[in-house]
């Protein structure tokens, strides 16, 4: 049976995957100021950085439409999947549950399912890489949509950001928090929990910060030699791989992979952040 996994552009995929025709990558856009792009292979990290820095206004995106997700899922395969960023940080969710809905109206039954990936960035890499694991098995549709939801149920996200600024204002955090960390410089630890975004600890500086996330990775996460570790990071190359080594020094993984981050992950993480799934 042949597949197609839809993901929203909050999904970074390995880059021998980009022009695979099994996946699809549906774009948000993105706006700083007066400045709209679509989130797509045209993005230059480089120039976002520098227009959120010298913008006095918060960086905002917005969700693709159910017909662009309509669009990805009228093909020739016979089961369709769609991983979306958390339902709870945005309206990607929402928009490609209703495309299926109007799909099988427009054009009959298909089968496709929509994950809502509870994360984002590589959390929901973590769920493309494991749909296609369970499809080249050639299991049934049912059974990779129950696995492919307990797996998601079972995965890690921790991350350190250089900046809290784009979360702050976008109302993802506290403004207490964003206030302690902004003037003492601490940057707190974060995680998801279920979509939400909760602190885990914090620490004075970036490095400090990151070896404590690294600690709690390592307490909070047990049994990883059957687990993909995935690292994902805007602009940070150098501290991306002094986390995985962090990591593999106290565990052993079956795998680890370091991915920049596209638009919408630049946006909130921005210049230097780090985001870190199992």
């Amino acid at each position: 049976m042949s597949y197609k996994i839809v993901v929203d552009s909050c999904c970074e995929l390995p880059e021998e995957l980009h022009n695979d025709p099994r996946f699809e990558r549906v774009p948000l856009e993105l706006t700083v100021g007066d400045y709209t792009i679509s989130d797509d292979d045209s993005f230059d990290q480089a120039d976002f950085i520098k227009r959120v820095a010298e913008c006095p206004t918060c960086p905002k995106s917005a969700c693709p439409s159910p017909e662009r997700y309509m669009n990805a899922y009228n093909c020739d395969a016979d089961h369709v999947y769609c991983i979306t960023l958390s339902g709870k940080l945005s309206g990607s969710y929402n928009s490609a549950v209703l495309a299926s809905e109007l799909y099988e109206e427009t054009y009959g039954e298909k089968q496709i399912h929509v994950f809502d990936s509870e994360s984002a960035s590589v959390g929901e890499t973590q769920l493309a890489l494991m749909l296609m694991k369970l499809e080249e098995k050639g299991l049934s549709f049912e059974e990779i949509v129950k696995k492919v939801t307990d797996f998601r149920d079972h995965v890690h996200t921790y991350f350190v950001l250089n900046n809290i600024e784009t979360l702050r204002k976008n109302g993802r955090l506290s403004g207490l928090k964003a206030l302690v960390a902004s003037t003492l410089n601490i940057k707190p630890i974060l995680a998801g929990d279920k979509g939400n975004i909760v602190q885990k600890g914090q620490g004075i500086g970036i490095k400090k910060a990151l070896a404590k996330m690294v600690d709690i990775i390592c307490t909070e996460v047990k049994n990883t030699e059957n687990k993909l570790l995935i690292i994902s990071q805007c602009n940070a190359p150098e501290r991306a791989e002094m986390v995985r080594d962090m990591i593999l020094a106290k565990q052993k993984y079956l795998d680890v992979l370091i991915l920049p981050m596209r638009g919408v992950s630049t946006m909130y993480a921005n210049d230097g952040g780090i985001i870190v799934t199992m």
